[in-house]
């Protein structure tokens, strides 16, 4: 019997959020009768396109979710191959992430040869159409790419509009779903504890890798301002450097900042998650552009208020003095922010924060999914 539905995108043994939430999307769809199997890759990235230590997960193999290793994004023959089974197959409905321009001949050309059976729908999770670090070939690869979707899901306003730019295909934009697999809140004291940090300090999180477009080097100026100095706020780092990490080093030596930090820099495994979250009293995301953030629900899941700047998709995200606070992207703004959280206190975001969490629902982008795949607009 065929698979009603095949996911292509990052999955166990790879490691990171597309993959916590490609798998997470497998329990969506079974969750609602649908058999369901991811296609994953047997080879990701090349080596030197990929800045961190590693591309594999330490941890077990999901136990509940179907996934196959087979997709080698360097090489034509095998895209041929996996393009005619999944021909073959008849799938009634593909669910493709698009994350980079680089994939775009890979996955590309495996969609082209699965239409040829004139039955399967394929629609697209677009997380970013346009790169944060450029490079050359992006426009062609991912025009290449959006010519064999038939309709898109985009989680923020900025990628809707960069998808216009490539296509006048159906696309429905929806929330980015709480990242709800990676347990329960744990009590604050009890996560610090696990974590061998102070139970009594103020501790605001900048969680996930490390990269420039994501301004941890706007947060470590913010922390120097006096205002933060004098409130005694400490910052917990916990991320791998997906960049040189020299740079921040050398910032942190020039602003004396090594008392108020915690260097947690290694990548932080899916079971050690909870506990950072739960640990701090806000998530900060300084970021300098961007389309939408998977920390933002992560937040939402363990109901941590953020500061987020104003820029790209964010502010959609985390309501003003609601949620969180939206800070103009400058070090000064964000360390003015910080202490309007603090001002304001946990207590005075979490109703708010646990309303709006209400709408970060994984059935919200299944639902839009299959209406996608079963618009009478996108039938052979």
């Amino acid at each position: 019997m065929s698979a009603s539905v095949i996911i292509i995108g990052p999955a166990h043994p790879l490691r990171g959020g597309l993959a916590s939430f490609n798998e997470r999307l497998a329990r969506q769809f079974q969750d609602e009768g649908l058999n369901t199997t991811i296609y994953t890759f047997s080879l990701q990235y090349p080596s030197f396109l990929f800045p961190g230590t590693t591309q594999y997960s330490t941890e077990p193999p999901p136990q509940d979710v179907s996934i196959k290793v087979c997709i080698n994004s360097i090489n034509p023959i095998n895209w041929i191959r996996v393009g005619l089974e999944l021909k073959k197959m008849r799938p009634q409905l593909i669910v493709v992430r698009y994350w980079l321009p680089f994939m775009g001949p890979c996955l590309g050309t495996i969609l082209r040869i699965v239409h040829l059976n004139k039955y399967t729908k394929i629609v697209c999770i677009a997380d970013n159409v346009l790169p944060h670090e450029k490079r050359p070939g992006d426009t062609a690869f991912t025009r290449y790419f959006t010519k064999a979707i038939d309709g898109f899901i985009a989680m923020s306003d900025k990628v809707l509009q960069d998808l216009k730019k490539f296509t006048k295909k159906p696309a429905l934009k929806v929330v980015h779903p709480l990242y709800d697999n990676f347990g329960s809140i744990v009590p604050k004291n009890e996560a610090r504890k696990h974590l061998q940090l102070p139970e009594d300090e103020k501790i605001i999180l900048f969680f996930g890798f490390i990269r420039a477009y994501k301004g941890l080097d706007w947060l470590l100026q913010a922390m120097n301002e006096p205002e933060i100095q004098q409130a005694n706020i400490k910052l917990l780092i916990a991320g791998e450097f997906y960049e040189d990490r020299q740079k921040y080093d050398a910032l942190i030596q020039n602003l004396a900042l090594q008392s108020q930090l915690y260097l947690r820099t290694d990548f932080i495994p899916d079971s050690e998650v909870k506990y950072y979250l739960s640990a701090a009293d806000f998530v900060i995301q300084p970021y300098k552009n961007a389309t939408q953030s998977g920390v933002t629900p992560l937040a939402y899941h363990f109901e941590i208020p953020m500061l987020v700047t104003n820029v790209g998709g964010l502010p959609d995200l985390v309501p003003h003095l609601k949620a969180g606070i939206i800070t103009e992207p400058n070090p000064e703004a964000i360390a003015q922010g910080i202490i309007q959280l603090y001002t304001l206190g946990e207590s005075y975001f979490l109703p708010q924060l646990r309303e709006e969490k209400k709408k970060y629902s994984w059935a919200n982008l299944s639902r839009a999914l299959l209406q996608l795949a079963n618009n009478e607009s996108l039938k052979q």
